[in-house]
């Protein structure tokens, strides 16, 4: 596992622990990607209910406040593929 996703899996295991039911992947492009679900947090590929990608720096900003996620996909830097409130669930632990 990179450094990178070993530091989102530490930062976001904790907040997806009990707030999310089913599945969601974080996709940090040219980097990896994070599995989140009721358990909390873990580096890995597979299927998910829901996916978000977006390069690290956006994900930076959206986890630091500094990025509203909605603002984010509207302009195009977040993609998601998926159903809208699951994403909307990501979201708002993203930026918790």
């Amino acid at each position: 596992m990179s450094d990178l996703i070993a530091e989102y899996v530490a930062r976001l295991a904790p907040k997806a622990v009990g707030a999310l039911r089913g599945t969601a992947k974080l996709v940090v492009e040219g980097e990896g990607s994070v599995m989140l679900d009721a358990q909390g947090a873990h580096e890995g590929d597979g299927p998910a209910d829901v996916t978000l990608t977006a390069t690290d720096t956006v994900f930076r900003a959206i986890l630091s406040g500094d990025q509203s996620p909605v603002t984010a996909f509207m302009s195009g830097k977040l993609k998601v593929d998926g159903g809208t409130q699951r994403a909307l669930k990501v979201s708002a632990i993203l930026a918790s």
